[in-house]
């Protein structure tokens, strides 16, 4: 029995750290981001996902949303989350429709994960589209640099 426990107990302290990642607000709302926007002059961070059938948006929140440089960097934008689950329960129905609408506006090609910079006007800045999975966000991060 104290060879299992000896064995498992380093497992269970690897996904541990000191320190907790600090999490951002990410809004859901596209008028609120907008507002926001214009009062603080700064662009908006569009976010789209299926956060239940997308395997590379869930690797993308891990690797780069969870991280202390994407919260560093989302200080200098406004976020907002626009989810596209399969399964519609995760959302109401408010919320479905409206995301549907902003897929429709924003995301004409359906391409998940995709990160769309909107200027404070609502303009389209900049878009990447993807992630490899491969814990590799520089790209990402570069994308983000630039597009403040």
């Amino acid at each position: 029995m104290k060879f299992l426990l000896l064995f498992f107990l380093p497992f269970c302290l690897l996904g541990q750290t000191d320190t907790p990642i600090k999490e951002v607000d990410w809004l859901k709302n596209y008028d609120s981001a907008m507002h926001i926007s214009k009062e603080e002059n700064k662009n908006v961070l569009v976010y789209f996902t299926g956060s239940d059938w997308c395997p590379p948006c869930k690797m993308l929140k891990r690797d780069l949303f969870d991280t202390d440089e994407f919260y560093e960097l989302s200080k200098n934008y406004v976020l907002l989350y626009i989810d596209i689950p399969r399964n519609r329960d995760l959302l109401s129905t408010e919320q479905w429709e409206h995301n549907q609408v902003l897929l429709k506006k924003l995301n004409k090609k359906g391409v998940f994960p995709l990160l769309t910079i909107l200027s404070p006007k609502g303009k389209v800045v900049n878009e990447y589209s993807g992630y490899g999975m491969t814990g590799e966000v520089s790209y990402h991060l570069k994308f983000l640099e630039k597009n403040k």
